[in-house]
């Protein structure tokens, strides 16, 4: 039954991806979901891994599955439910094995062609080890792209956002490319097109009428009036003026080193960043722990964490599971905005 198809009343649906299984994926899932009855009664979660790892992960951190799984039952509902999927071979914590890089992608292909059929309102994803994906014989760039290019969406936006009455909110314009690529990838029609899904999904996901969205320039200074780079003449400031035209309200190009202050950030809604390590530096000092990685502009809804697999920390009860708690919130907060639009 699609979304669509469902009554306005029924629970959301949301999948949750516990990513790769060396890490601390699996344990911050059972650990968010403890609670999951009373932080979300409107909602249902489905579980994406393999249920014999996920039961043992959890019981080292004091989390037993049976229970959380009929934690909150009412009117016949389970507020929690795994999907199992095997793994590719036995895991443990810490240590990673190329051999279950397939499984990893297998978890999140189901968790999206749910979500595109409509039996999942949104998608959470616990984070994944790029490279044991690669070493798998995938290529692998990161999330993002990926959910791109499954869902066949031409153009994406990477937000990553604290938590908080008045969130910081900071989305790029580039994503993961060497910094010698970054000027080249920078055209009008991107910057248009990258401002109009900020606007677009900040109305439609966060509940905003109106977004205020701060512009960073690509050179120090903004490029000095042209002596210090032109990134922002020839190509920033024509996007600004173009999407400005259209209604939205995008201001720039301000120097990054400058920018993130209180009395800018107090006047605005989303700060767009140009390249990976000129804005989510500032917002992981910020929020880390706390933050959340939104993926604009697909046709799907998909939250996930600020931080990596931390194999260090996983199987020993250390890792905080703080910033799963908030993608959870802010993916059932969407569902909730597009539910009543």
């Amino acid at each position: 039954m699609t979304s669509a198809a469902r009554p306005s009343h029924a629970p959301l649906q949301i999948a949750i991806t516990t990513g790769e299984p060396a890490g601390v994926g699996p344990e911050l899932t059972a650990q968010a979901l403890a609670g999951a009855a009373a932080h979300w009664p409107d909602a249902q979660f489905v579980v994406l891994g393999d249920a014999e790892l996920l039961t043992a992960r959890a019981k080292a951190v004091g989390v037993e599955w049976a229970a959380l799984a009929g934690h909150g039952r009412g009117a016949g509902l389970e507020r929690v439910r795994v999907q199992h999927q095997t793994l590719g071979a036995p895991s443990q914590a810490g240590k990673l094995d190329a051999a279950n890089g397939r499984y990893v992608l297998d978890l999140l292909d189901s968790a999206i062609d749910g979500a595109l059929a409509g039996q999942f309102d949104a998608i959470v994803t616990a984070p994944l080890q790029k490279s044991t994906i690669n070493d798998a014989g995938v290529p692998f760039t990161g999330h993002t792209e990926y959910l791109a290019e499954r869902t066949h969406t031409p153009h994406v936006v990477m937000m990553l956002a604290g938590t908080g009455q008045r969130p910081l909110r900071v989305a790029l314009a580039t994503t993961h490319l060497p910094l010698k690529d970054v000027s080249a990838a920078l055209t009008i029609e991107s910057i248009v097109a990258t401002l109009r899904i900020i606007d677009r999904d900040l109305r439609q996901y966060f509940g905003l009428p109106a977004p205020r969205i701060l512009v960073t320039g690509l050179n120090p200074h903004a490029g000095e009036n042209g002596y210090l780079g032109h990134e922002e003449i020839d190509v920033i400031a024509p996007a600004l003026k173009q999407v400005n035209d259209a209604g939205i309200d995008a201001r720039g190009p301000y120097p990054a080193d400058t920018l993130f202050q209180p009395r800018y950030l107090n006047e605005a809604d989303c700060v767009l960043a140009m390249f990976h390590d000129q804005g989510l530096p500032v917002l992981k000092y910020a929020t880390f722990g706390e933050g959340i990685n939104v993926t604009l502009g697909l046709p799907i809804i998909r939250t996930s964490v600020d931080h990596g697999t931390a194999l260090d920390l996983a199987g020993t009860g250390r890792a905080d599971a703080g910033s799963l708690i908030a993608a959870i919130d802010t993916a059932v907060s969407m569902a909730r905005h597009r539910r009543a639009a």
